[in-house]
């Protein structure tokens, strides 16, 4: 397989780990070597999703205090499910709520807002007591479909003149904000 630069790479980020592999696989899901090529990273990312990802900076502790403050929280990611709620578990212990890519029944991932919905009804609440928070353009959309207000971050993964692009509105600079 072809090597690509992290701009590629970057492009190719964001809609799941399946699309992924097909932006990163020469002809994608055609190509021969596919699903070899598929198992390979799922394995490999399942056993290694830990060794060199961080939360942002101050994000831990903002969830600390958001959670003493009894807001609800819950991450929904196009991540695999297992190293979505791994990830979660390390790194956010107060978060109970983590849904990832998975194949359930009538579950489909962002920008569908099932994951979103799912979510809400694990937590107990209903959309108009919640805001979704996200750094990309497939958050923005979700959170639309999902009936939800969206506050884009400038600290993720793309920068404010591609979510403006996109349809965002509500910006914040720094993890702090959400505390205001």
């Amino acid at each position: 397989m072809p090597q690509h630069s992290i701009g590629d790479i970057r492009r190719f980020v964001g809609n799941g780990i399946r699309l992924l592999m097909e932006r990163a696989v020469p002809d994608g899901a055609e190509n021969p070597l596919f699903d070899e090529a598929f198992a390979t990273f799922r394995q490999y990312y399942m056993q290694h999703s830990l060794d060199t990802t961080r939360p942002y900076e101050d994000i831990p502790e903002v969830l600390q205090t958001l959670s003493r403050r009894g807001y609800h929280l819950a991450v929904v990611s196009n991540k695999f499910m297992p190293a979505t709620q791994e990830l979660v578990r390390h790194f956010f212990p107060e978060i109970k709520v983590a849904i990832g890519e998975h194949e359930a029944e009538g579950i489909r991932k962002k920008p569908a807002p099932d994951t979103v919905h799912e979510a809400l009804r694990q937590l107990g609440i209903g959309k108009e007591h919640a805001v979704y928070i996200g750094d990309s353009d497939v958050d923005i959309e979700t959170a639309h479909n999902a009936g939800l207000p969206c506050v884009s971050v400038l600290w993720g993964f793309r920068d404010r003149d591609f979510l403006l692009h996109h349809g965002a509105t509500t910006f914040i600079n720094r993890p702090e904000e959400l505390l205001a």
